[in-house]
């Protein structure tokens, strides 16, 4: 087995009375995972300390092997792990090319491969035509997608990126993710995506870590904790709808409407026997023509490890 790309042990951060990571516990396999949670929550600050930005008081941390709180960890993690921030961090003065290719440098490449790479990455994020042109005229998208150029220029094992789709219309958020699928799939890179837009992280992720109030309250396969909260089945019936349902409050099924002959049903997780409903049906004098498996959305997940709507 691949080691983990995180191993987070005890790791607190306080602002003042503010605990902004309560003595955080988490490890991460390789592949693309979602980081998510409320505002608060210590997503920022756990991004931060993993780059070696802020220092603990208390705990520990690795990321892709490499300690953030040691100048040589600092310095092996900029090799190995590529970042791209939410802000707008672009030098100005330089045209996409040119930054590109100093920020390879940085990351320990020499002249000659860094602008190499840096003609390899604008390419591949399809900002070919415009490598010459200085980025501080770029568009919103036009700077997402050279931001993600620079954290790629230096090939690392890991991508850390901070709400890449922030501030894209549609048609450049559409770009985006397609770009974060297939770095995550096709060429099956290790990244984390911190989000607050749920949607983009089922459509581009694998694993998914919920925080809230500085520890892990959710974590694992998305597919996984996708099919196992509620266990809802869509129920097709004939007959005598208003009855059936009764029935089913009756023997204390979790149910609702959702069109005049159609209705979701919740099963306790890891239950797959439907004969009780068949058999409710029949005493109503309902027929069920159909049943199908539906799987709760990442939304329905995410609120359930927050505990609820409310939370």
């Amino acid at each position: 087995m691949q080691p983990p790309v995180l191993e987070i042990h005890g790791l607190t951060k306080h602002y003042g009375r503010v605990r902004a990571l309560d003595a955080l516990e988490l490890v991460a396999a390789p592949g693309p995972i979602g980081l998510l949670g409320p505002n608060g929550a210590g997503k920022t600050t756990l991004i931060k300390l993993l780059l070696g930005l802020l220092e603990p008081d208390a705990g520990a941390a690795r990321i892709a092997g490499h300690d953030p709180a040691t100048p040589a960890g600092r310095f092996a993690l900029r090799r190995d792990v590529g970042y791209m921030p939410e802000s707008d961090c672009l030098l100005p003065g330089f045209t996409a090319v040119e930054l590109v290719a100093m920020l390879g440098e940085l990351s320990g490449l020499s002249g000659v491969d860094a602008l190499t790479r840096a003609h390899e990455v604008l390419d591949y994020v399809g900002l070919d035509e415009s490598r010459y042109r200085p980025a501080d005229g770029y568009s919103t998208g036009m700077k997402q997608r050279l931001k993600l150029a620079q954290a790629l220029v230096h090939d690392p094992a890991l991508l850390l990126l901070d709400e890449p789709t922030n501030g894209l219309d549609p048609k450049g958020r559409k770009h985006m993710l397609e770009l974060i699928h297939d770095l995550g799939h096709n060429q099956e890179k290790s990244l984390i995506l911190c989000s607050h837009l749920l949607p983009d992280v089922e459509r581009t992720c694998r694993d998914v870590i919920v925080l809230q109030k500085g520890r892990v309250v959710l974590s694992g396969s998305i597919a996984e904790l996708t099919g196992a909260v509620g266990q809802r089945r869509t129920v097709e019936v004939e007959g005598d709808l208003a009855a059936f349902r009764a029935a089913l409050r009756t023997a204390g099924f979790v149910h609702d409407a959702e069109a005049p002959t159609t209705l979701w049903v919740e099963f306790q997780a890891g239950a797959e026997d439907v004969d009780a409903l068949f058999s409710i049906a029949a005493a109503t004098g309902a027929r069920i023509t159909r049943v199908a498996e539906r799987k709760s959305s990442l939304e329905q997940v995410f609120l359930a490890g927050l505990g609820g709507p409310n939370a």
